[in-house]
């Protein structure tokens, strides 16, 4: 059975170093999250970014480990982000990654979905548990 949780959250992004120098299409970020809501946690993780020269094209991915309560379970899971931006239609897909749940949030799988509303992000996380925690 599919649940689903919502809110919104707070980021924060700081430019990290590369190992490939100072390429203005390739760049790297540290991420930090609080979220409100149905998830009240933190959020850790790290983005690799590319452009392109076209304007609005760019691709992303990240990897973020949210530690907190998720609608009165606690523990920790990890998402991984994929995001393509295609002269400015956007394609992004965030799936939790399977067996990273701990403590009461073992087991869980699902997708979230983020949005930005009057410069407020939200999220949507649809998830269920493919064990019993």
């Amino acid at each position: 059975m599919t649940t689903r949780a919502a809110g919104t959250f707070q980021v924060k992004m700081s430019p990290l170093s590369t190992t490939h120098g100072e390429d203005p299409h390739l760049g790297r970020m540290s991420l930090d999250k609080r979220f409100e809501g149905d998830l009240i946690a933190t959020g850790k993780g790290e983005m690799l970014t590319a452009g392109t020269n076209v304007k609005n094209s760019a691709v992303y991915v990240a990897v973020e480990r949210i530690s907190g309560t998720l609608q009165g379970k606690y523990g920790s899971f990890v998402v991984h982000h994929s995001g393509v931006m295609n002269r400015g239609a956007q394609d992004l897909t965030i799936s939790v990654v399977p067996d990273s749940g701990t403590d009461e949030l073992t087991g869980i799988t699902g997708t979230m979905k983020i949005s930005i509303v009057n410069g407020q992000h939200l999220y949507e996380l649809d998830y269920w548990f493919s064990h019993a925690p």
